[in-house]
């Protein structure tokens, strides 16, 4: 049976290592650029207006939270990369951070979120790869389809399969969180990643 992500709740955010969950439930690690839209779409998923906060500077997310999806497990919602307008240092802390949970065995499940309109960043091939490199399962969110005319799918998913090097066992799922377009195939991806097909 499916996941009811429309079942979710704020558990706590962590700031250092110690912190991580280690309850041995089911982590779907969600990444991507500071400006892709990563918490439109986690609010579009679980039916919240709010529940990651939308920032009107991109950036907003500055340590790794964890909401509690249907009592099975979690969504992480790691800081978004490469655009955020702070210090270098703070960077460089929300890198060693995020260095830390991955090389933690903790990710069930690695979402990416990318932009459907544009090819892949050099940045998002580098978090595709600390990803493959967790040996989990990953699904790339193509985010922002309502802005594509109908001839442009199709190439512009070529292109980010391609670009990432995606894997036979990853999927890349078509999204507006827009529209709501895709939201049944990521939650049906992500049932599947915790066992609950």
């Amino acid at each position: 049976m499916p996941i009811s992500f429309d079942r979710v709740e704020f558990v706590l955010s962590a700031v250092r290592p110690e912190a991580f969950l280690r309850d041995g439930k089911p982590q779907l690690a969600f990444a991507g650029r500071s400006n892709v839209g990563k918490s439109s779409v986690i609010n579009r998923l679980t039916g919240r207006k709010n529940l990651a906060r939308v920032g009107a500077s991109p950036g907003k997310t500055t340590q790794i939270n964890y909401f509690q999806i249907d009592d099975c497990g979690y969504l992480v919602d790691l800081p978004g990369y490469s655009y955020a307008k702070v210090s270098k240092a703070e960077r460089d802390r929300w890198g060693r951070l995020m260095e830390a949970y991955f090389a933690s065995g903790l990710i069930t499940c690695g979402v990416m979120i990318v932009d459907a309109r544009h090819k892949p960043t050099a940045d998002d091939g580098t978090m595709a790869r600390w990803f493959f490199d967790t040996g989990c399962p990953l699904v790339v969110v193509a985010n922002k389809l309502d802005k594509l005319k109908r001839s442009e799918i199709e190439p512009n998913l070529a292109r980010i399969q391609e670009t990432l090097a995606l894997r036979a066992e990853d999927a890349l799922v078509p999204f507006s969180a827009e529209k709501g377009t895709g939201k049944e195939e990521l939650i049906a991806r992500l049932s599947l990643a915790m066992g609950r097909p």
